[in-house]
């Protein structure tokens, strides 16, 4: 299994769909954790000179070596199979790019594969996904987000506000940099719930159902009063006292250089996620989740140009729109984007799943097929089985666990 951007649980040892896969095949499983993620640091600190080797290709390259290593060190004559959810999705895939004599086949789940600095279609389906859930859901989001624009005008708007959505301080609409944080930070209380819907780990009652049902109470008053429920939900589930919403605060995370004591403090609000992650979204891949939807649903405080501004302050003036536009073209270039040239590949993506627009969902062959399954999210096939699984779910884990079986036949035939 492929490790991501954050820290790798050896949990996944004893549990998820690739643990049955590794029983039916009598195989021995590993994890590896990504450079510069979690307890693997490389380097002194997270200065911009020392994330000079975080890259997608020093993973790939990475992960070969890892792989030749533990064959040597425990003395595995057997084929290999490598597997990974979201960007290690993309790593799964770009695996059999630049090392298909070290893998027998790879299973790439919810991975994006196009790189691109505006990602506007990601709240797309997340509108799309609340509107299928239950019809007029997502017109009550937007309809609540118009509200909060339309209160912040008037002079005793941001009191309201601040106090409705439990801000750590007032909000001040003039500071267009606070608000557009503050109306990202709202939206994606709802991606991540869309994004994660019902993906079997223990998420409480937090899904797609519960938003749409709670922006569709009108005994919970307007959508305005709705959507501030939607946030205390997940300050709920978070144990949040209060809602951050400064970009100052943000930022100041983000330049942070040093290693933290703590592995899980390296999280800090917003789309941005931690500063390697941010580092690798500014120099290879953007997938930025803007606010660029056509017609601006959602409003339009979050651009494409915000996170490249955020860029250049967090790392420096050099890294800007021509630089992530230059690494763009390289990762699309070097790896193939949605074109890429594969076989014992399979691509495994979920329908409201919003990373499934920039990945693959049609068969590019018969050697890289394609699994879209309709009703569900992130990664959801590689979660443990349950009873309560839509069937489509299930017979995608089957599927995927019968095309590793014929990887493994024909690596030893």
């Amino acid at each position: 299994m492929i490790g991501g951007e954050g820290e790798e649980s050896p949990s996944w040892l004893t549990g998820g769909a690739w643990y049955k896969y590794a029983e039916d095949q009598h195989a021995a499983m590993f994890i590896l954790e990504h450079r510069y993620y979690g307890k693997s640091r490389p380097t002194p600190d997270m200065s911009v000179k020392n994330l000079a080797w975080l890259s997608a290709d020093q993973a790939l390259a990475d992960i070969a070596n890892f792989r030749v290593a533990m064959s040597e060190k425990h003395n595995l004559t057997g084929p290999w199979v490598a597997l990974g959810g979201s960007y290690p999705g993309s790593l799964a895939a770009w695996l059999r790019v630049k090392y298909p004599h070290l893998f027998a086949g790879t299973v790439s789940s919810s991975g994006p594969l196009h790189a691109k600095p505006d990602f506007f279609e990601y709240l797309e389906v997340v509108a799309d996904a609340l509107d299928t859930t239950s019809p007029g859901c997502n017109a009550n989001v937007v309809d609540a987000i118009v509200r909060i624009m339309n209160h912040l005008r008037q002079q005793s708007g941001s009191a309201h506000v601040s106090k409705m959505f439990k801000l750590c301080s007032p909000l001040d609409p003039s500071n267009l940099q606070d608000m557009a944080m503050f109306m990202e930070s709202l939206m994606e209380n709802v991606e991540d719930i869309v994004q994660y819907n019902k993906d079997n780990r223990n998420n409480g009652d937090m899904n797609i159902t519960t938003v749409c049902n709670v922006m569709k109470d009108e005994t919970l008053g307007c959508t305005m009063m709705r959507f501030a429920e939607i946030n205390q939900l997940t300050m709920n589930k978070d144990g949040s006292k209060c809602m951050e919403h400064r970009y100052k605060a943000q930022l100041t995370g983000l330049q942070n250089t040093t290693w933290p004591e703590e592995v899980d403090v390296t999280k800090y609000f917003g789309a941005v996620g931690n500063r390697p992650w941010f580092y690798q979204t500014c120099t290879e891949f953007g997938w930025y989740q803007s606010s660029d939807q056509p017609g601006h649903p959602y409003g339009k405080l979050f651009p494409v140009q915000n996170f490249q501004t955020m860029c250049s302050q967090v790392f420096g003036p050099k890294y800007n729109a021509s630089l992530l536009n230059q690494g763009v073209d390289n990762t699309n270039m070097q790896f193939g984007g949605t074109d890429i040239a594969v076989t014992n590949v399979v691509f495994v993506q979920g329908s409201i799943d919003p990373w499934h627009a920039l990945g693959i969902t049609k068969d590019i062959s018969a050697e890289a097929p394609a699994i879209l399954i309709n009703g569900t999210a992130h990664c959801a096939n590689l979660y443990q089985e349950k009873e309560t699984d839509l069937q489509e779910l299930k017979n995608a884990r089957n599927r995927v666990g019968d095309l590793i079986g014929k990887w493994i036949r024909h690596a030893h035939n």
